[in-house]
């Protein structure tokens, strides 16, 4: 109940709000950012006391995935693709 409360109360809450223009095109940076987090967490693999490595297999998903973004424009496809990408890196054992 506190996890649905903590995600919805804010949206009720900008509701009601009449934010500056300023804020809100900050706002429209952060779904890019979060995005970009969760695709670098994934590309990289950390190793503790030293530099993080590429994961290469991942890396190699992500190519196709990303043309089909840039193409489509839908998120569908790009999940869609980076799956199909994902499961014929692993059925042939590419990239680790």
């Amino acid at each position: 109940m506190i996890t649905l409360a903590s995600r919805v109360l804010p949206f009720a809450f900008v509701k009601q709000v009449n934010m500056p223009a300023w804020l809100i095109d900050f706002l429209t940076f952060v779904p890019i950012t979060i995005m970009t987090a969760l695709c670098c967490q994934s590309l990289f693999v950390a190793n503790p006391g030293h530099l993080a490595t590429l994961n290469v297999a991942n890396c190699l998903a992500a190519i196709p995935a990303t043309i089909a973004g840039v193409l489509t424009k839908s998120l569908l496809m790009v999940v869609v693709v980076g799956i199909m990408a994902m499961a014929v890196i692993r059925y042939f054992s590419i990239g680790g």
